[in-house]
């Protein structure tokens, strides 16, 4: 499946802006054969915007995501996205999945809280493994931090993700994350890892760019710069299945002896 990573950080305050800009991306990522668009996180509103997370913050099913879904109906690929969600009394940092056809698909709540400003603008999600079925392939999320804790990523490899989707905000000086780290996560978890930051300065961040679509071999398939910009690589299942014959690690684990882990 054609994979089309959109690097922005969009125009942060403004949900009507960042649509314009989504069904922009949306139309040249579909032109260009992908099935899949995966979003920053929190590209509907912006991430640094204060107390604005709190005001444009809305429910799974609310005006944003009708409005994604009919992005990803008109364009025909499926759109993976981040945004502020009310739930109740409390905000959740969340990125949902809509298909090709409109129908929400998955919707997971960041379980790793970064910093003192998400803490104090979000309420932490319970459910660590978030799944979908599209295109033949099991497709999870995490966002941004999530991805940093190796237990998150095995958790998915173990319920047999193929393809991880991170919406991110990345920021200087943790590029390392991004260089390093996901390409790593990606060969020890034997799937792909789709990373798609935000760029530029955004209230007291500066965010690094260098989204990454990394493969089971560790191989980044493609990698962005510093700047906005749309990228495309496939994930390959073929080379999946190849990749995750020949490679024992999930095979040649023990559990038992990681009792102490949790």
């Amino acid at each position: 499946m054609r994979t089309a990573l959109l690097q922005s950080s969009g125009r942060p305050g403004s949900t009507v802006e960042n649509l314009k800009l989504l069904d922009e991306a949306a139309g040249r990522a579909a032109a260009a054969g992908a099935g899949l668009l995966v979003t920053p996180e929190m590209f509907l509103t912006g991430y640094a915007i204060g107390d604005g997370i709190a005001r444009l913050a809305e429910p799974a099913d609310g005006d944003g995501a009708d409005a994604v879904a009919d992005i990803a109906g008109r364009h025909g690929l499926a759109i993976a996205y981040g945004y502020p969600e009310r739930a109740a009394d409390a905000v959740f940092n969340s990125a949902q999945l809509i298909s090709a056809d409109g129908t929400r698909l998955a919707n997971y709540r960041k379980t790793h809280l970064f910093g003192p400003f998400e803490r104090d603008h979000f309420t932490p999600g319970e459910q660590p493994v978030v799944q979908a079925e599209l295109a033949g392939l099991r497709v999870g999320i995490m966002i941004c931090y999530d991805v940093e804790f190796p237990e998150n990523v095995r958790a998915h490899a173990l319920a047999g993700t193929d393809l991880l989707l991170v919406p991110t905000a990345q920021m200087h000086p943790f590029q390392f994350v991004a260089e390093a780290v996901v390409p790593v996560r990606a060969f020890e978890n034997q799937l792909y890892v789709a990373y798609v930051n935000r760029v530029g300065r955004e209230g007291e961040f500066d965010f690094v760019g260098l989204s990454t679509l990394a493969g089971p071999d560790g191989i980044a398939r493609v990698r962005a710069g510093l700047g906005e910009e749309l990228l495309l690589a496939d994930v390959d299942a073929g080379l999946l299945a190849a990749s995750r014959a020949a490679n024992p690690y999930l095979t040649d684990r023990r559990p038992g002896l990681y009792g102490s882990l949790s």
